[in-house]
């Protein structure tokens, strides 16, 4: 592991080491760039993760406060906590299903597809699918994506089984879909034992992330300095409005100065745009890089929707991949069923410590207890669909301010009646799936706090529609970059982060020609 001086103003910062930040150190390593990356979190090993969903969520979790506003259902029932993601070296993807789905191409030109949908803020992306699947392809072979390079799907689990039943009896396509989880051994690392904790840091290390890949690669290159537990607080900008250098507070709560020659932000969507908010100055008084007033703006989530149904029959639905299981057919746009846009219908496996607190907030009592009691025999279904972009969901900054002296993020969000139409439509579809295979009770949950955080600092042709460049790069500060999630123009109705992985590796192959070029 390298060592570099605060002083050093040739070295690229990256805040953040998830899909994205780790993906693009260990990028920039290999181009033969200096990299220091900042990481809130601890460095756990493979032998500190734990097979208990709560004891791997309370590890690896941000659990920082935030609040929420706007008519969101989580708003009422997580009103500090509407947004979830990881705090710990990998970030988010040590807490991970898997799921690796491309963008469709209509996807990534939503606006001229969709039309002018009132309230929204659609764009196009700047870039399009055409440039994009080069680094799908090689996003998909670094993570050995299932389906994919001649590697074998995931194996079937009860729930998947439960419904596949009900898909094919409706003429639905189904399938245990693409996932990041080695089905058979790959890459140095082991086949899954199917025993469904890989959404708590997985031991058995079966599956992609950056913390058990991109990371130690980048480390073995000699010029990765990782500096765990330091908290970034403010991006310093020169008089020329180019990024200077990282003020964070290290792990004994000492502040300190990183200079940079180039900052990437990639703490995920609600604390790159805190960061972002945060870091005034007299040239930029609304927060760095946004003079056009976007940097927070047209927050996605998802449209998301579960349904939990009771069978007869033992289901187990905890034994195996929580999330193998895959139906496309209500992927595509097609205006007719109502709506713009589409949305996945996948598998959801939970423990029943998560069951328990997500079916219904509140929901107590003998009809709860009896419901619980037939954990066993109950399945789960998930849609995952796009939600539209509006200008006023957003992440603000409050009055309160957190230990380091950053204003608390607030997330408003309102749902835009295309969302609720497509969120009932799913619903209807995930019901009589599981009706279908002859369940004998349906719930419908409400939504969860968002995993699924994109879109505040979003890529855009033209300056005046968003905050950053087709590669990521901002539009008012030539060396600052963003390589999480909150760059994408719109959502789509895909997991987003294998087309996170896809964009920093091509943010690499750009930052790292740049510098040689002398342009970085």
């Amino acid at each position: 592991m390298a060592t570099y001086a605060l002083d050093d103003g040739d070295v690229v910062v990256i805040i953040g080491s998830g899909a994205g930040g780790g993906t693009l150190a260990h990028e920039l390593c290999a181009h033969g760039l200096k990299v220091v990356v900042l990481e809130a979190g601890r460095q756990l090993s493979t032998d500190d993760f734990v097979n208990d969903e709560w004891a791997g969520y309370a590890m690896l979790s941000w659990l920082d406060k935030r609040t929420a506003s706007g008519n969101w259902r989580v708003a009422r029932d997580h009103p500090t906590a509407p947004s979830w993601s990881c705090m710990t070296v990998g970030g988010t993807t040590t807490h991970w299903s898997g799921c690796c789905y491309r963008f469709e191409d209509f996807e990534l030109r939503a606006r001229t597809v969709y039309g002018d949908i009132p309230g929204t803020s659609l764009i196009d992306w700047p870039i399009t699918l055409a440039e994009l699947e080069p680094y799908y392809e090689r996003a998909e072979a670094r993570m050995g994506v299932t389906g994919t390079n001649g590697l074998p799907p995931l194996p079937p689990n009860n729930n998947y089984k439960v419904m596949r039943a009900g898909a094919e009896r409706l003429g639905l396509t189904v399938s245990t879909g693409r996932h990041a989880i080695n089905a058979i051994p790959y890459d140095g690392r082991p086949a899954t034992v199917q025993d469904g904790f890989t959404v708590t840091g997985d031991r058995n290390g079966s599956r992609w992330s950056t913390h058990n890949v991109e990371l130690p690669r980048a480390a073995a290159t000699g010029r990765l300095d990782l500096r765990c537990q330091c908290r970034a607080v403010q991006i310093e900008h020169a008089a020329s409005g180019r990024a200077s250098g990282v003020v964070y507070v290290d792990a004994d709560g000492v502040r300190r100065r990183q200079s940079a020659r180039v900052v990437v932000l990639a703490g995920n969507c609600v604390e790159s745009s805190r960061l972002l908010l945060h870091s005034k100055s007299a040239r930029f008084p609304d927060g760095l890089a946004n003079g056009w007033g976007h940097v927070g703006r047209h927050y996605l989530r998802h449209v998301v929707q579960t349904v939990w149904s009771v069978f007869d029959r033992p289901v187990h639905m905890n034994r195996g991949e929580i999330m193998a299981g895959y139906i496309p057919d209500f992927a595509s746009h097609d205006p007719s069923r109502g709506f713009s846009g589409g949305y996945l219908i996948e598998l959801n496996s939970m423990g029943l410590p998560t069951c328990a607190a997500f079916f219904e907030p509140g929901w107590w009592g003998r009809d709860f207890a009896q419901v619980m009691e037939q954990y066993a025999h109950i399945a789960g279904l998930f849609m995952t669909g796009e939600d539209m972009p509006q200008a006023g969901n957003r992440v603000t900054l409050g009055d309160e301010l957190d230990a380091f002296g950053v204003p608390v993020a607030n997330l408003h969000y309102d749902d835009h009646p295309n969302d609720l139409r497509m969120r009932n439509h799913g619903f209807r579809m995930l019901a009589g799936i599981h009706k279908a295979a002859s369940a004998k009770r349906s719930i419908e949950a409400p939504p969860y706090p968002a995993s699924h955080n994109l879109g505040s600092n979003r890529m855009s042709a033209r300056p005046e529609d968003g905050v950053l460049d087709g590669h990521g790069r901002a539009h008012e500060c030539a060396n600052l970059f963003i390589a999480d999630g909150s760059r994408f123009s719109t959502g789509g109705a895909r997991n987003p982060t294998l087309t996170i992985v896809a964009l920093a590796i091509r943010q690499g192959d750009f930052i790292a020609a740049a510098a040689r070029g002398g342009a970085l």
